[in-house]
Formats: structure tokens, sequence, C-alpha cells
């Protein structure tokens, strides 16, 4: 049950900053904010402040602020569309961005607390490419393919969406630098094709290191959850992988309960993970250019900024209230995936 309410109230935060970086970019731009809420369904608490109704909704599974945006413009100076196209598009554009923003700053709070995985060779297995080309423990990978490499988790990363696939290697030795191709090796027991490399582990991070390091722990999240959504358009991962709010829930329990022997550090230190995972994918997740999303309204936001006239906002209308159908009927698709591996 711990597990339970401690998964809500990560992702209600999370949910919580994402709205806040429309609200504070609405505000910013002197933009009417009609209610702010977190969660969905009916309210459990509602204030009204300064013409903004605020707002905790029985489900935290999501949130809003709204602003109008789907109304005609007016001659009200606080009218979302009376402002211009590129006020509008900040605004929209704030709330991935303030995913990005938070999972930045648990990313240094967390490389302060464990360190960094620095992309060093801890060792190299014999009968495998990497010893076979003559990379050594000690060695430094900077690239593969044509990835630039900052973390070690990133070259595990592209092995993983690039199985069985040869790849150019760029290593680093005593300051000089070699390259070499890899065809990972099946290893028959594990069931996956591997490198034969494995990393050294985390390394003590300074404040400035921390703040490097919270960029490339961002970028991996980022790229991975990319590369995650390609391979489920290529259709090398199936639908039934997808995972939303239940899973996250069960995930965070089990991390609580796998964790909570070890300490409250520790369990903190998983948290954290966590919600930089979770902050890092609904930022992505929030400008795919789909209607109902962020990504979708920006999409018709450029449009407008193109053809310096906005599209009727009856038709964007249709558009978006059609995405949001398609996006509650996914939300209960993945709901039963999550259900059936809970319990099944």
């Amino acid at each position: 049950m711990v597990g339970i309410i401690f998964a809500i109230l990560i992702f209600s935060f999370i949910v919580f900053f994402h709205e806040l970086g429309h609200f504070t970019l609405a505000k910013k731009n002197g933009i009417d904010v009609e209610e702010f809420a977190i969660g969905m369904g009916p309210n459990l608490v509602s204030k009204e402040y300064k013409g903004t109704r605020y707002c905790l909704k029985l489900f935290p599974i999501g949130g809003l602020c709204m602003m109008g945006e789907d109304d005609e413009a007016s001659d009200a100076p606080g009218n979302f569309n009376n402002k211009s196209v590129w006020a509008r598009i900040s605004v929209i554009a704030a709330g991935p961005v303030f995913n990005f923003i938070l999972a930045f700053i648990a990313s240094i709070v967390l490389i302060m607390m464990v360190g960094y995985d620095a992309p060093v060779a801890a060792s190299v297995e014999q009968g495998y490419p990497a010893a076979a080309a003559g990379i050594r423990a000690g060695d430094k990978i900077v690239e593969i393919g044509d990835k630039k490499i900052h973390i070690f988790r990133e070259v595990t990363s592209y092995n993983q969406f690039h199985q069985g696939e040869a790849a150019k290697v760029t290593y680093e030795r005593n300051g000089k630098t070699y390259t070499v191709k890899l065809t990972p090796k099946m290893d028959k027991k594990l069931g996956y094709y591997r490198y034969g490399i494995t990393g050294a582990g985390n390394t003590k991070a300074s404040f400035v290191k921390s703040l490097q390091y919270g960029v490339y722990e961002v970028k991996y999240w980022i790229c991975s959850t990319v590369d995650s959504l390609k391979m489920l358009v290529m259709r090398k991962i199936g639908m039934d992988q997808l995972s939303g709010p239940v899973g996250v829930v069960n995930v965070v329990a089990d991390a609580y309960q796998q964790t909570k022997s070890y300490g409250a550090i520790v369990v903190i230190e998983q948290f954290l993970y966590i919600g930089i995972l979770l902050s890092a994918n609904l930022g992505v997740m929030n400008l795919l250019p789909l209607p109902a999303l962020d990504g979708g309204r920006l999409v018709f936001l450029f449009v407008e900024a193109i053809r310096r006239k906005r599209i009727p906002p009856e038709k964007e209308g249709y558009v978006h209230g059609l995405g949001f159908v398609l996006l509650m009927l996914l939300m209960v698709f993945v709901l039963f995936n999550d259900v059936k591996r809970i319990f099944f």
C-alpha cells in the first residue's frame, strides 16, 4: 500500500510540473487561465483565486491547464487566441520542456548521491567480439555507430536496440583513439547478442560533473524513449509491451518493496531514477505530433505561423476531439495490458 501511495505522489508531481509549465508561460504572456487541475474526474478540492479555479481531482492520472485554446479569438486582452502565435507556441511547448527540466534537476540530485556511470570498460570477456578486436579493460568507449557515448548505459542501450547488427566502435586508450568493427555474439545462456564489455560502475561526481552528466542522463532517457517508439512503429516490439499508469504504479510499488530493507536513502535514489525516466518519457510523448497532445497543437500553431492565418477553431477542435477519443481508447488498451501483466 505504501508503494502505491508513493507511485501516485510521484506520478502526480510529474503531471503537476508539466501543467505548471503551461500555467507559468500562460501567466507570463498575460493569458487568462480558467482552470488549473491535477488529476481527472470529479473535483476533490476546488478553490478560485484571481480568476483561476485550482482543482485536485479524484483520479491522479492526468491534469489540465485550461486556457480556452479551442475558443474563437475575442476582444478580451487575456484571450489565448488573441496572443501572437509565438507566445502561444511557447505556452504549449512549456509543458514538455518543464518535464525535461524536472528530469534534469532530479538527475543532478541522483548523480550527486550515487555518481555517474562513465563509459569505461571494467572487463572484456574472452570469446566475445570486443576482446577479439583488441579492446581492453580501462578503455573508454566514445562512439558506437553514429552515436556519441557519454555514459556506459548508452553502450548497453545501443546493443539492445541493434541486436545482432555490426557496429563501428571508437574507443580511447592512453590519449590515443582507435576504431574497430564489432559484430555482437549470441550468448545462448542469456538469450541475446553481446559485445562482451562490462561497465566499471559509478564514479563519484562533483557538482560541476553532476551538471554535465545530468544533461547526459536526460539525453539518454529521451533517446531511449524515441528508440522504443521507432521499434514500436517498425513492429520490432508489440503493442502488448506498452504500459500506462497502472503499470507505473506497479513498478514503483515493486521498487519500494525491493529497496525498503536497504534504508530510506536507497529508496529515494530508486524513486529519483524512476522519476527521471517518467518525466523524460512524458516530455517526449507529449511532443509527438498527434491530435490532443501538445505536439499536435504545436503542429497547428506552426502551420499558422507559416501561413500567417489560423486554421478555423472548429476544424482544429474536431481533430483534437477525435484524437482525444483515440487516446482514451489507447489508454483502455494499455490499462488492459497492465492488468493482464499483474494478474495473469
